[in-house]
């Protein structure tokens, strides 16, 4: 019976998919027989529509690409620059990422290089460490086997070759967002619109000005573009060649989602959410949600193959909905449709959803180890008030920019680039539009199969609802933690250009406003074109001149301090040599020396988190033998201390490095609503600087400049004043 079903199901969507196709040249047919137009001037006309249209995307993203060239080349002078100057600028986390794609080439093999990374003890001390699963390294992965096939070596640099990379991909995401936006308008003047707003937000749309290496700057053009084929996937009456085209789409770019960013499987299940109450409501095709689902399913499962079998995948809430979902679905498929069961489990589909979803996830969680994401958890309990900590890594976390709840300047700036207002009218048209259509399906009248300008119905379209869902699920998430708004951001560019390029949205509009001065048809066409070009027009006078201002313009990064201190250790330091220091400082002594660090800037890995934790601690009031003993414990032979860091005067009291570790080392009293640090032992990171014992007799001052001082870690102690 059930195989049966199943061949059922799948003649039924090769007839609806053959029907499509055959009533799709009639209706065209009829129109252009009315029109008084001919089928081969209408296969002109569609065909140098999409031609230009192809056009104008693919010129935007190359031009966006350039653009991010042209400026990085003015901010940091790079090709002026000398090797260890440019790999100064990637800072952090970016510059271990980088650090790895240099290793990866001047390994004898890619092979050999693998297993190097695979293997990896020429890190950290004490620790061997797969750094492709633990730091998601298949973009480098790829890049250098792009570099090396490609014969690239004898005509471009490996840090342009690789910086080039990430430039076409977001060339790529622009792409995208153009051809997402003009799948659900149905003009490409939409997606010019977009690509406008983009590039005019651009500090809240992307990082790829901070950091460039950045796993999402890699992972979110892929994303973008499976969000632009599950556009056209959703879409009613869609050609069996056109559907296809979007099905394949949609798999080949979740998959790849997923194995370049350690966290897709979150956004991933954003987007799941907003397919699980699409499909509630009935106002999409549930088979092809449900094809989505599977894609989900076995993107997972190749994740956690080739991720080398990481157990977050397993207990991410992502599989959990999945598995849900295809339960509750089976169970409904299994009843008999004329059954009081089967409307019972109809009412009650969400509530079972979700009781199976947090059950399964809560029975993974038992019994399949898991610690990557534990932390993840914690600093949610934190965030929400659930909890309190005096953990100095917790109180780092939610002491970041990128944690805190969005100022008042980021909602300024969408605004005064007539972002915000529009994407705020578009949203409530679409949500009013949304309701009554969900009104209308409870009291049993069925979708509309197409629904046509007039109708003035846009809530009908399954890919509208869809977005309207998701920018809302990622617009709840933006308000709560400033980082979430570059997943955000470009989806408000594109929901926004669409609305006002969309002559379905206007009509919809005026339908509510039952207008009879002028033709509504007529006005909603004539708006369609005449909103979008007046706002082209003023964002090109207000904005066009400050971009090209800063392409002009040259900027000057230069760091003198880094570089020498760079330079001594290249020089001075014994190639077998540890460094301890900052994370950030770290991650920058790997890149540029290749010698080994006690530290890096990571937070995926509870065990890393605590030696950031110990290390910082050169910037507590600990006495000097606890300082030695925490180096000596990870192998450390040198201790660079960081004028920065141990003078911050922070504009957040509280939030300073050394603060923190008062307040995690219990220093801190409470006096009358003020809070004092308080300690036997001095500063240490100052009290090292005064050259007397006991910090002479176990560290030895061998550089400094007027950043960093440079300590050597005695080996053997002498107690002479």
């Amino acid at each position: 019976k059930m195989s049966s079903g199943a061949a059922d199901l799948r003649q039924r969507k090769k007839q609806n998919c053959t029907e499509s196709d055959k009533m799709a040249p009639e209706e065209s047919n009829k129109e252009n027989s009315k029109l008084g137009r001919s089928p081969k001037y209408m296969l002109i006309q569609r065909f140098a529509k999409l031609f230009f249209g192809c056009l104008a995307a693919v010129t935007s993203g190359m031009m966006y690409a350039v653009y991010l060239s042209t400026y990085h080349e003015r901010k940091f002078w790079f090709s002026s620059r000398q090797e260890l100057e440019r790999e100064i600028t990637f800072q952090g986390d970016s510059a271990i990422y980088y650090s790895f794609y240099k290793e990866l080439l001047k390994a004898p093999s890619f092979e050999r290089g693998v297993y190097e990374l695979t293997h990896n003890n020429k890190t950290i001390p004490l620790k061997t460490i797969n750094a492709v699963q633990q730091m998601t390294l298949y973009p480098e992965l790829i890049a250098s086997v792009l570099y090396q096939a490609s014969g690239s070596e004898e005509v471009i640099e490996p840090v342009y070759f690789y910086i080039g990379i990430v430039f076409g991909l977001q060339g790529i995401y622009v792409t995208a967002l153009f051809v997402t936006s003009w799948v659900m308008s149905g003009t490409w003047l939409a997606g010019m619109l977009t690509v406008a707003w983009f590039i005019i937000n651009r500090t809240d749309t992307t990082r790829i000005d901070y950091s460039i290496p950045s796993r999402e700057n890699w992972a979110l053009p892929y994303f973008a573009c499976q969000v632009a084929a599950l556009t056209g996937y959703l879409k009613k009456n869609l050609n069996c060649s056109a559907e296809k085209f979007c099905y394949l789409l949609v798999n080949a770019s979740t998959y790849t989602f997923m194995m370049m960013w350690e966290y897709s499987h979150y956004l991933l299940f954003v987007q799941a959410v907003s397919l699980f109450l699409l499909d509630s409501f009935a106002l999409a095709q549930t088979e092809k949600v449900h094809e989505v689902y599977r894609i989900y399913l076995f993107s997972v499962i190749v994740g956690y193959l080739l991720q080398f079998e990481n157990s977050a995948l397993l207990v991410s809430p992502l599989l959990s909905l999945v598995v849900a979902l295809m339960l509750s679905k089976s169970l409904q498929m299994n009843m008999k449709k004329s059954t009081f069961v089967s409307r019972l489990l109809k009412i009650m589909y969400i509530y079972l959803v979700l009781t199976v979803a947090v059950t399964l996830n809560f029975l993974l969680k038992m019994f399949i180890p898991h610690k990557e994401n534990e932390h993840l958890l914690k600093f949610i309990e934190v965030k929400l008030g659930l909890n309190t900590t005096k953990n100095f890594t917790m109180n780092w976390l939610l002491c970041q920019e990128s944690l805190q709840a969005p100022s008042q300047d980021f909602f300024l700036r969408l605004t005064q680039s007539s972002l915000l207002p529009f994407y705020i009218l578009v949203l409530i048209i679409c949500l009013f539009s949304v309701t009554q259509v969900i009104f209308r399906r409870i009291c049993g009248e069925p979708l509309k199969e197409t629904v046509k300008l007039e109708d003035g119905r846009i809530g009908e379209r399954p890919e509208i609802v869809y977005h309207v869902i998701h920018t809302i699920l990622l617009g709840c998430l933006a308000m709560c933690l400033e980082g979430m708004k570059y997943l955000w951001t470009p989806y408000v560019c594109m929901l926004a250009a669409f609305g006002v390029c969309s002559p379905e949205l206007w009509m919809t509009l005026f339908k509510w406003l039952r207008l009879k001065a002028v033709h509504p048809i007529l006005l909603a066409l004539i708006l369609s074109m005449a909103v979008p070009t007046i706002i082209g027009f003023s964002l090109w006078k207000e904005f066009f001149p400050r971009i090209m201002t800063e392409l002009t313009e040259l900027q000057e990064f230069y760091d003198p301090d880094t570089v020498e201190l760079m330079t001594w250790i290249k020089r001075q330091a014994p190639v077998a040599a540890v460094f301890a220091g900052s994370p950030q400082l770290m991650g920058v002594i790997k890149l540029c020396t290749g010698w080994m660090v006690s530290s890096l800037p990571l937070y995926n890995d509870d065990d890393l988190l605590k030696r950031n934790e110990n290390i910082y601690q050169i910037y507590s009031k600990r006495s000097a033998e606890d300082i030695y003993k925490i180096l000596t414990s990870y192998k450390a032979n040198f201790l660079v201390i960081e004028d920065s860091i141990c003078n911050e005067v922070g504009p957040v009291r509280g939030c300073r490095v050394k603060d923190l570790l008062d307040i995690a080392n219990g220093h801190v009293v409470c006096e009358e609503g003020d809070n004092y640090a308080y300690s036997k032992y001095g500063r240490f990171c100052h009290e090292i600087k005064m050259n007397y014992s006991p910090y002479v007799n176990y560290f030895t001052r061998v550089y400094w400049n007027r950043s960093y001082f440079v300590y050597r870690i005695n080996t053997v102690i002498s107690f002479q004043s």
